[in-house]
């Protein structure tokens, strides 16, 4: 008990810190993302009266998550304060349980959850609109409750955590939640202690719950459910049985989408820690092999939904992003984590030489970490500026708010940003102006006039119409 309540403190003090931390490498005045501008344009103090499309794969997960700012004040340092705290609770909240689903191994939790928390893409996305932090962390809680409950533990609050674990993640993330869910179902099949009825129809009734607002807007928007997946589907590259696992990756040091991905490359250093995790995770469950049948059964099942979760990321879809695989990486630093522990004890009976070699190599895999996330913070940072650049272009041209404009696939973001509406919400509209990055203007439009984006980190231009000629008086004829 001792331990446990040891081990309870601790996971306050890494989630108080990972709370904090990520403000001190991503500023809370970051602009919003893309998504990000999806996701809370929703609400009129982010919106500015802007008709920002939100499309089919999109759920309203995250706009609830954002609601408790963004229904009132449209401050970006204001919504990233909020979820920050929010992304920290939700870490307390995921990891929790583990506590005493790991009876005799509970130091393992906090240290789980700081090498989860540590990763440069989950800082990055501490404080972000998006949806896969939470969803990681609505599995590993609904995974841990689900095990605590098979284990003996026949408490109805586990019953009520998993149902709403699971319905945070389903809400977050429909096609998620549905690999998360599938092993919790089949799990009592091979393991005899969890088949029981409960369980099961929390799992079901969580998914349920979560996936219901989706399914009512796909009647309500799209005609019924077959009809936005097709949707779903065909924006994001047509879903089907491809090899996506290189992208995976290469995408370990970003960007932050790779898409497409066949020329992206990967610097070594980022990629050690995660062709080390198998290998710490294999040595976790062999070390508990003789432990108790519960503790095996728990990190097992663990380490497949894990798996279960990546699998849509690494043979369905031609493109990738670090952010996909933040539920993978939750769960299998519970086993990993059992290996590092093995490897501290073992280290410490070799004197210090071996302890200050181990903690070098902590240490350089945290710096790695955090460079790589400086990087990313520089890029985003001036790639978001890019677009505050283009609206004072437009203004410059006198091109205002209220306009249509036009561009390539980026154009949404730049629109909102110039508060212009973007073209693809006006078909067959000429737009008022382009937003061009590689492309050109489109061939009905070549005669338009280019003009560079001053101070542009990414090379962008716009195009304009040709300056009218204006009539001559009649007086004048």
């Amino acid at each position: 008990m001792r331990d446990l309540r040891r081990a309870h403190r601790t996971l306050l003090a890494v989630c108080a810190t990972l709370t904090l931390l990520p403000a001190l490498f991503v500023p809370l005045s970051l602009p919003l993302g893309w998504d990000e501008i999806v996701y809370v344009s929703r609400f009129p103090a982010f919106a500015h009266g802007l008709d920002v499309p939100f499309q089919a794969p999109r759920t309203r997960g995250v706009p609830a998550l954002a609601a408790p700012v963004a229904l009132w004040s449209d401050s970006v340092v204001l919504l990233r304060v909020w979820l920050s705290l929010v992304s920290g609770a939700a870490l307390y909240a995921g990891f929790l349980p583990w506590l005493r689903a790991l009876p005799d191994r509970p130091r393992t939790v906090p240290l789980a959850a700081a090498g989860y928390g540590t990763l440069w893409s989950v800082l990055f996305y501490a404080g972000s609109a998006m949806p896969n932090h939470a969803t990681a962390m609505g599995a590993t809680a609904a995974v841990g409750c689900f095990v605590r409950y098979g284990g003996g533990e026949r408490r109805p609050a586990l019953l009520c955590g998993l149902a709403l674990g699971l319905a945070v993640a389903t809400s977050m993330r429909p096609n998620d939640a549905v690999w998360i869910a599938a092993p919790l179902l089949l799990a009592p099949l091979v393991h005899r202690p969890w088949r029981a009825f409960a369980p099961a129809a929390a799992v079901l009734a969580g998914v349920l719950a979560g996936v219901l607002p989706w399914a009512m807007e796909a009647v309500l928007r799209y005609g019924g459910i077959p009809e936005r997946l097709a949707l779903a589907s065909g924006q994001q590259g047509d879903m089907r049985p491809r090899f996506a696992l290189p992208y995976l990756v290469t995408a370990l040091d970003g960007p932050l989408l790779c898409r497409p991905c066949a020329r992206d490359g990967l610097q070594l250093p980022v990629a050690l820690w995660w062709f080390a995790l198998p290998v710490l995770v294999g040595a976790g469950l062999w070390l508990v092999r003789r432990e108790p049948p519960q503790l095996r059964a728990a990190l097992r099942l663990a380490t497949v939904v894990a798996v279960s979760s990546a699998l849509t990321y690494a043979f369905l879809v031609d493109y990738t992003a670090p952010r996909f695989l933040f539920t993978a990486y939750a769960l299998l630093m519970l086993p990993a984590s059992v290996a590092l522990l093995a490897l501290v004890r073992a280290v410490r009976a070799r004197g210090r030489a071996a302890v200050a070699v181990l903690v070098l190599v902590l240490c350089a895999h945290l710096a790695v970490q955090w460079v790589t996330l400086a990087v990313h913070v520089r890029v985003q940072t001036e790639a978001r500026r890019d677009w505050v650049r283009i609206a004072g272009a437009l203004r410059s041209a006198g091109v205002g708010p209220g306009c249509v404009l036009g561009g390539n696939s980026s154009v949404v973001p730049v629109a909102y940003t110039a508060r212009c509406h973007p073209a693809v919400q006006h078909p067959g509209r000429i737009p008022d102006a382009l937003a061009l990055r590689r492309a050109g203007p489109p061939p009905e439009l070549r005669h338009w006039r280019v003009l560079p984006v001053p101070g542009s980190y990414n090379g962008w231009r716009i195009a304009l119409p040709p300056a009218s000629v204006p009539s001559r008086p009649a007086a004048a004829r």
